[in-house]
């Protein structure tokens, strides 16, 4: 047998498909509104998956709550941005790509340190992305999100078989491990 379970989490956040193309036979007209800086409330499922149960379960549901604290703290109500965007210049332009901030989970944010100087509405600006070395699909969120926990659910034995990102509540990406 094998058994699996899920447990779903909720963020809002901005984004920017810069990398999008159409073909406007299929999309019925050109515009390409990702291309646009905009904003979505996500909704993340994690499906775990066991063959053995331990203590009758794959795992205690609150072994996911680090999830949810990073989630809280690195992603709520921030703008993810790739590092390879034309547009990362103009939005970033006090900070360095040199002087970011990098963190095991695969992102960066600015030094704060070296904004030391410049006025509040600036510091607040930078405080609010959080940038990526991918162009922040819901495909690519989804696999970031699984290596994310796969990392994290390895070290107690749990295996992660799947993510699913919700762009909207119409729009969604699986992936498997």
């Amino acid at each position: 047998m094998t058994w699996k379970i899920s447990k779903s989490f909720d963020f809002c956040y901005g984004h920017r498909v810069w990398s999008q193309t159409l073909n406007s036979e299929y999309s019925l007209d050109p515009c390409l509104k990702c291309r646009h800086l905009h904003g979505h409330q996500g909704k993340i499922v994690i499906f775990l998956e066991a063959s053995e149960l331990k203590d009758g379960m794959v795992t205690d549901f609150k072994h996911l709550n680090w999830f949810k604290q990073f989630l809280d703290d690195v992603l709520d109500h921030k703008f993810i941005i790739d590092i390879n965007d034309p547009l990362y210049p103009t939005l970033l332009p006090h900070i360095k790509k040199e002087d970011l901030i990098f963190f095991e989970q695969g992102y960066y944010i600015p030094n704060m340190d070296k904004l030391k100087d410049e006025p509040l509405h600036i510091k607040e600006m930078y405080e609010g992305y959080v940038i990526v070395e991918f162009v922040p699909t819901s495909e690519n969120l989804s696999a970031w999100f699984l290596e994310i926990a796969s990392k994290k659910m390895q070290k107690i034995g749990i295996k992660v078989a799947s993510v699913q990102f919700e762009e909207t509540p119409k729009s969604k990406s699986h992936v498997f491990a």
